[in-house]
């Protein structure tokens, strides 16, 4: 019993000793390594980094275009106050709304809203998605009818040539925000997955572009190949549409960083999608919408 007695006290001092170690590696490092101004200063660092992670991340920040940089940085954009006209930025899908609405918040300093809730939109520099009011400086929608129209005092519709148009909504389904789809989802159920893919969104695209043209309220057209042909000037008439005055340096940097986190890359296939039959159904489609457009102008 003494034997063990004796080894019982030898062992509690070896753990009474190591504790101490323990709590004074411990303190050595709280107070000499982890200053806490040395902590506070190194996260400001990386939340004003620019960097370009995936999108979807969850950080603080989170998604790629929450670090994209910006003239107007995300934490300093804001709602308009008092709030303005409730505008309309519609479009078929495809065709440059994402990136039309990161110009304009480049540009302007205000939010964006949405009739939508796009989760990765939100995260990656849209965190006004879902508002559909006056305080923000336009509301992006792809729905038509007299219905969602006269929820609006006034449009911005942008427009782009069908084909290209078509196919980036048919990669956004098949890929992504920014992906591409795989050449083998063109021949899916040997090719009818994309033939009838295109005859219905040709019928769509016509419909959504016909039905806004018959918007009651003031109606500013845009189209997506005139923004990159001369987007300064394209911007200005949009700025003047929208009865904002912004200065010199805003609309240059703007220009410097144009391109946003949602603007698909180039990713030519080998092959046209469109045959004979379906070049017949998209052709169709733009005859009427042109017959509008000119019959609007006279």
């Amino acid at each position: 019993p003494c034997g063990f007695s004796g080894v019982m006290r030898r062992t509690w001092r070896w753990l009474m000793c190591a504790a101490g170690w323990v709590m004074a590696t411990y303190m050595f490092f709280l107070v000499f390594i982890t200053d806490p101004s040395t902590i506070k200063a190194d996260q400001a660092a990386h939340e004003h980094t620019t960097v370009h992670g995936s999108l979807g991340s969850t950080g603080k920040h989170s998604g790629q275009g929450a670090h994209l940089p910006r003239c107007q940085p995300l934490r300093e954009l804001r709602y308009r106050f008092p709030p303005g006209p409730t505008t309309a930025l519609v479009s078929f899908p495809g065709s440059g709304n994402t990136w039309l609405r990161h110009l304009l918040q480049q540009v302007t300093g205000y939010f964006t809203g949405s009739v939508y809730k796009d989760k990765i939109l939100m995260k990656n520099g849209f965190p006004a998605e879902s508002v559909c009011n006056g305080s923000v400086i336009a509301v992006k929608t792809h729905e038509w009818g007299p219905k969602h129209r006269n929820k609006f005092n006034r449009a911005i519709l942008m427009l782009r040539d069908p084909y290209l148009s078509i196919q980036a909504e048919f990669n956004r389904q098949n890929g992504g925000h920014i992906g591409h789809a795989q050449p083998e989802k063109y021949l899916r159920n040997n090719g009818t997955y994309w033939e009838n893919f295109v005859i219905y969104e040709a019928t769509a695209w016509m419909n959504t572009t016909i039905d806004w043209l018959k918007f009651e309220g003031s109606l500013h057209l845009v189209f997506y190949e005139d923004l990159l042909d001369n987007l300064s000037e394209e911007m200005g008439r949009i700025l003047e549409f929208l009865n904002i005055e912004v200065d010199d340096a805003s609309l240059d940097c703007m220009l410097r960083h144009q391109d946003g986190g949602f603007r698909r890359r180039k990713n030519p296939l080998s092959f046209d999608p469109f045959n004979a039959k379906l070049r017949a159904v998209v052709d169709n489609s733009k005859s009427i919408v042109n017959k509008k457009l000119k019959s609007r102008r006279r």
